[in-house]
């Protein structure tokens, strides 16, 4: 017993700590990334003086002598330098960027601010949170459930016109949601006018709070069913397939031959052995589900992280664009990790080995 739980202490330390150390490394990356290297201090600092540049137009400013004038520009140049930093090197500050990332310090952003009107980073990220979660998150579920249960009936009915129709609609999914959110604006919103083009709520909200739920589900419907369409065909024929492989196994035939019930059947020897990549499928979904969809958000105009994302890729605003993504690291970092630990309870294949730490 106390060997067991040796070895299963040292393999779950040596996990978190390799996952731990690809966090950092990917933190690093985004860095780099998002500050192009240090070519993005240049721009940076050609806006600067290009704003500075623009103040000195004021008439008032250009009666003064041109020394006068040139030591002003550049006193007040160097405090904006000073204020983003750029007098310090990049790899200074990129140190300084990593070990706030680590520790999900994100400071203040350049440009962008809450809607309270605030300029923590912190704050612009987490006041979209609940938005993503709401409409990612109905979606993902939906796909999810929908996917896996119709799979699991076609799985039944291999060769029938139901299967037939998935298997041909299922490159469909090929072009992205954001594609089919046009589509459905242009038929619904555009064409029949029965459903609003995008936004969170009515302008002005309902008063009553029955009647703001009801419009932000109103509002709801074409990004999820955009969501939807994209990835269903897509999503049941992979699972359809799926299902069919553990299907055909001898353990199932043996079952079948027994004259098990067919619903029996599905529950005992076909979901519980691909309970593993189903549990994985589901996860992954819903980290996507923190980050939303950056061009889907854009076309409904959510005011989710996923628009908020792409707002600070416009303006540059490199503390928005790292907290976003190292937030995203963390939680597909954690995910990982539980779901290294939840294999061995869901499959008994899976087992902590003394030699490397693990054996599948």
């Amino acid at each position: 017993m106390l060997e067991n739980l040796r070895r299963v202490g040292i393999y779950v330390a040596v996990r978190g700590f390799l996952l731990f150390f690809t966090v950092v490394v990917a933190i690093w990356l985004v860095i780099l990334i998002a500050n192009m290297g240090g070519v993005m201090d240049k721009i940076i600092e050609s806006q600067i003086r290009e704003q500075v540049g623009l103040m000195f137009l004021n008439p008032d400013l250009q009666q003064l002598p041109e020394a006068m004038r040139r030591e002003l520009y550049d006193r007040q140049v160097e405090i904006l330098r000073r204020q983003y930093g750029l007098d310090r090197p990049f790899y200074e500050r990129a140190a300084r960027y990593l070990l706030n990332g680590i520790t999900l310090n994100f400071g203040m952003a350049e440009k962008l601010t809450s809607d309270t009107g605030s300029k923590q980073v912190r704050l612009i990220l987490v006041e979209r949170l609940p938005h993503t979660l709401l409409l990612w998150g109905t979606g993902q579920l939906l796909l999810f459930f929908a996917s896996v249960f119709f799979a699991l009936i076609l799985s039944r009915r291999y060769g029938s016109l139901a299967d037939r129709l998935v298997v041909a609609l299922a490159p469909t999914s090929a072009p992205p949601a954001w594609f089919y959110g046009i589509l459905l604006i242009l038929v619904f919103a555009s064409l029949l006018k029965v459903l609003p083009y995008g936004g969170f709520v009515d302008a002005p909200p309902p008063p009553t709070r029955l009647g703001y739920v009801l419009s932000v589900l109103k509002h709801m419907i074409l990004p999820v069913l955009a969501v939807f369409v994209n990835a269903i065909f897509a999503s049941i024929y992979n699972w359809r397939t799926f299902f069919l492989i553990y299907s055909s196994e001898d353990y199932v035939e043996l079952a079948r031959a027994k004259g098990l019930p067919g619903r029996t059947l599905e529950r005992r020897y076909i979901l519980r052995p691909t309970l593993p990549p189903i549990v994985t499928n589901f996860t992954m979904s819903m980290i996507a589900v923190w980050m939303g969809g950056i061009i889907t958000e854009t076309v409904f105009s959510w005011p989710g992280l996923g628009r908020r994302l792409y707002e600070a890729i416009g303006q540059n605003d490199t503390p928005v664009i790292v907290g976003a993504n190292v937030i995203y690291g963390y939680l597909l970092a954690i995910s990982v990790f539980f779901l290294d630990i939840l294999y061995a309870v869901l499959d008994p294949r899976v087992r902590v080995g003394a030699a490397g730490g693990q054996r599948l």
